[in-house]
């Protein structure tokens, strides 16, 4: 007990210096944190008077923003379920074919979307396909992982009994072990799908294109009242979409 007590101290002393050092880098202030007076009155001055003659526009940049979130995610699912079962223990044909794709996932899974949108809008120049790639590469390597997790979790049950009728090993993987994590995998899918709706926005920002390029822009020219408009619209379709997902959730899991 007296073991336990000293690690415990041991680990208060390191969280309470990691929460110092913490504060001191972000430039943490109490005060600052109180006095929220110049907050309320941009929300108030800007919020009160919104732009309703931009709605037309927004909603076709929002219509780009859950473009490029939408067929992302998708593709990325496409590709990251063949790739899960190469990701798998117990699945992979081979050791160093397990370890080489676990490691490439985590490699390309180290790479957040926005370096990657950084790295497209450079080289392909600027529009939604930029954003539109860059969460898909994200979102193979993050799906390609969650899925190959389910795939070595799964009970090896129906498998064996697949193969045991004369199912080839491929065929009884996965008409054994896809029914299994099918739910989970649509779980994972639609909370990636509603991750992608709020990155694309932050792509939009560097040139994205879709209606994060157009909140930046208003920010950049001082148009407050059009950017709180923009932000109204935002705040109303992820609350949408993550109506929506949890409905089809629970319908179709």
């Amino acid at each position: 007990m007296v073991w336990i007590r000293k690690r415990f101290i041991v680990y208060a002393v390191l969280i309470a210096a990691a929460l110092v050092l913490s504060g001191i880098g972000s430039e943490f202030s109490l005060s600052g944190l109180l006095d929220q007076s110049n907050t309320i009155d941009f929300i108030r001055e800007n919020f009160a008077s919104l732009q309703w003659n931009l709605m037309p526009y927004l909603l076709e940049q929002s219509l780009i923003t859950l473009s490029v979130a939408f067929l992302g995610t998708f593709a990325a699912l496409l590709i990251a379920l063949p790739v899960s079962l190469l990701a798998a223990e117990n699945t992979s044909r081979s050791r160093a074919g397990f370890y080489g794709i676990r490691s490439f996932l985590s490699l390309v899974r180290s790479i957040p979307e926005i370096v990657f949108g950084l790295v497209f809008v450079a080289s392909l120049g600027l529009g939604p396909f930029a954003a539109l790639l860059a969460i898909f590469f994200h979102n193979v390597s993050v799906l390609g992982k969650l899925i190959a997790e389910l795939v070595e979790s799964s009970d090896k049950g129906p498998q064996e009994a697949m193969m045991s009728v004369g199912a080839g090993r491929r065929a009884g993987q996965i008409f054994s072990i896809l029914p299994q994590i099918w739910p989970n995998v649509l779980s994972h899918y639609f909370y990636r799908f509603e991750v992608a709706i709020r990155t694309s926005l932050v792509l939009g920002m560097i040139g994205g294109g879709g209606l994060g390029q157009s909140l930046i822009n208003y920010y950049n020219s001082f148009a407050y009242e059009s950017m709180a408009t923009a932000i109204v619209l935002i705040m109303v379709m992820v609350i949408i979409v993550d109506v929506t997902g949890g409905i089809v959730r629970k319908r179709v899991i």
